[in-house]
């Protein structure tokens, strides 16, 4: 195994990488500030966590589509092979404290979802004869780096006073999550979410303080003086008053009754205040959510009322989902795989398969599948009349 960067060609288990030529349509400028980014901004990272300390909605959707991705498994042509590859599958260390390749996936998933962009290294032995672990990169401490031409990124380590390239980057894994178009970094998929989630916070925070104010109420007290009399000791007793209502209202074991003379009256503050209903626009600025994330309501533990056949499309959209963040990792699993293969002197080749999602009844994916099998034995009929 051997590489030759800047220009050069590279091998890698053998095999040659063919260059790419010039890229037309990119931009020819010297220097570019986009081409020095550290997977978006810090800021804009802890935007987005803080999100999800927010607003349990979008912590739990996230975490329903890293649970509901599931397993899989890989086919070699070689048996021997295939056996290795399942056990360290299994049994390969992750980070500090976790082991197999669904937590590796899951931390992995859980970074390209929340920031866009997702970064892994495969650490070797000391020998390079093993993979030791697999390890979840955070992006405060890289950069993803234009390389020579857009096709490439370039992962740096940050270092005191600047930031170097990795040595062996063959083992860095990074993948972007719909980038746009001239661009390396991905999109976080809460991109649209703060200005919502502002809304739904504020709304909750007056919820919050009026229950507060519910729960410790104020009193305004007034005394209107009668007689002439009255008035002129009006300071006076106005004191007495208020002396003796702060004695009445104080903690104690007893009860203690409020006795004055004279038109005394005593009204609860913002007893006529009218609270506003937060229950349309708290769902309005939930559903802005749900559709941005693609889960379905009945997940989340909203009892909004749905249809079965609407929770059944919703289900089936769910699956397309998930099918399209399985091709997104895919990539990135398969790399190491091949990495995998290819110290222990196996072919690369191999095959992942993919647990079959299901979030409908096994009744009715069984019904479907003999009406697919019955249409599919009438058009086999009507083509051989």
């Amino acid at each position: 195994m051997c590489a030759c960067y800047g220009g050069g060609c590279e091998l890698i288990f053998g095999k040659k990488r063919r260059l790419a030529a010039p890229v037309l349509t990119a931009p020819r400028d010297s220097f570019r500030w986009e081409d020095h980014l550290s997977a978006g901004s810090a800021m804009e990272r802890r935007l987005y966590q803080s999100l999800r300390e927010s607003v349990p909605l979008i912590d739990a959707a996230l975490y329903r589509i890293e649970r509901l991705i599931g397993g899989f498994s890989v086919e070699c042509p070689q048996q021997e092979a295939q056996q290795g590859l399942q056990s360290f599958l299994r049994s390969v260390r992750v980070n500090a404290g976790q082991c197999g390749m669904d937590s590796f996936l899951t931390g992995y998933l859980d970074q390209l979802l929340t920031f866009g962009s997702a970064v892994g290294e495969i650490v070797p032995t000391v020998d390079g004869g093993e993979i030791f672990a697999l390890y979840n990169a955070s992006l405060d401490g890289v950069e993803i780096c234009r390389g020579d031409n857009p096709l490439e990124a370039v992962i740096r380590r940050k270092e005191a006073g600047g930031s170097v390239p990795v040595e062996y980057p063959e083992r860095i894994l990074f993948t972007a999550f719909n980038p746009p178009p001239g661009e390396i970094l991905g999109t976080s998929i809460l991109r649209g979410l703060p200005f919502v989630s502002r809304i739904l916070l504020t709304i909750f925070k007056t919820i919050g303080t009026n229950w507060e104010r519910v729960g410790n109420v104020r009193f305004a007290v007034t005394y209107k003086p009668g007689s002439e009399g009255e008035r002129a000791f009006g300071r006076e007793r106005a004191q007495q008053i208020a002396a003796e209502w702060s004695r009445a209202m104080q903690e104690g074991p007893g009860v203690s009754d409020f006795v004055s003379v004279g038109d005394v009256s005593v009204k609860v503050i913002g007893a006529d205040n009218q609270i506003l209903d937060s229950e349309i626009p708290v769902r309005q600025m939930m559903e802005q959510m749900v559709a941005k994330l693609g889960v379905p309501p009945f997940l989340l533990g909203l009892s909004w009322s749905t249809t079965e056949r609407m929770s059944a499309q919703q289900a089936d959209l769910l699956t397309s989902e998930l099918e399209d963040y399985r091709r997104i990792l895919q990539p990135a699993l398969a790399r190491i795989c091949a990495y995998w293969l290819g110290i222990h002197g196996f072919s690369p080749e191999h095959r992942i398969v993919w647990d079959t999602i299901s979030l409908r009844d096994e009744e009715e994916l069984a019904s479907a599948r003999l009406a697919n099998a019955q249409a599919e034995k009438i058009e086999r009929e009507l083509e051989g009349m």
